[in-house]
């Protein structure tokens, strides 16, 4: 006799939109994950570091920063919400009505206990494929900021910044954030 196995449902942007609005959840490769509610620290965390960037966009025009929770569209089985992101403003066209439309230029994602495997593996591979040209992971039990840089379609660590550095931004050149003021 023959077995049957199961197959797990995929889902779509169309089941993503039927998702309870007051809870939050990303689309990963089909599957549909719940965000928890950042704690107090990691909104202080990104509250400030997205402070600096849009101070030094505006200052320069470079375009536009958003911050969670507001969704990335990237296809029909990936919609996720970084904590911070940036579009440049030659890419300004992807900006919809109710989301982003593509790949932004730079997404920050700050780790929680819930978030770390999202945000290091299953994210950060995803980003990588969209071809997001930067990505931080802010550590925040470390005091630390990861910065990675796309190149041929992956990830290479470019450099860890600690909380008695000043972080430079290799894509948002001339960006520096002296992380004792995050931290």
């Amino acid at each position: 006799m023959a077995r049957t196995v199961a197959q797990k449902k995929k889902f779509t942007y169309q089941d993503y939109l039927k998702t309870p609005a007051d809870e939050r959840y990303e689309l990963i490769e089909g599957d549909m994950l719940m965000t928890p509610s950042p704690a107090t620290r990691h909104q202080k965390i990104s509250r400030d570091i997205e402070f600096e960037i849009l101070k030094f966009v505006r200052a320069n025009h470079l375009g536009e920063i958003f911050d969670a929770p507001y969704d990335v569209y990237l296809d029909e089985e990936n919609v996720v919400q970084p904590d911070i992101l940036f579009i440049s403003k030659e890419r300004l066209n992807i900006i919809g009505e109710k989301n982003i439309q593509g790949s932004p230029d730079l997404v920050i994602e700050i780790l929680s206990e819930n978030s770390a495997y999202r945000d290091l593996v299953q994210k950060k591979k995803l980003y990588a494929r969209f071809s997001v040209k930067e990505y931080w992971v802010v550590i925040p039990d470390e005091e630390s900021i990861e910065i990675y840089i796309l190149k041929d379609n992956t990830y290479t660590i470019h450099k860890t910044f600690n909380k008695n550095e000043t972080l430079e931004s290799p894509y948002l050149k001339d960006l520096r954030i002296e992380l004792k003021n995050i931290f």
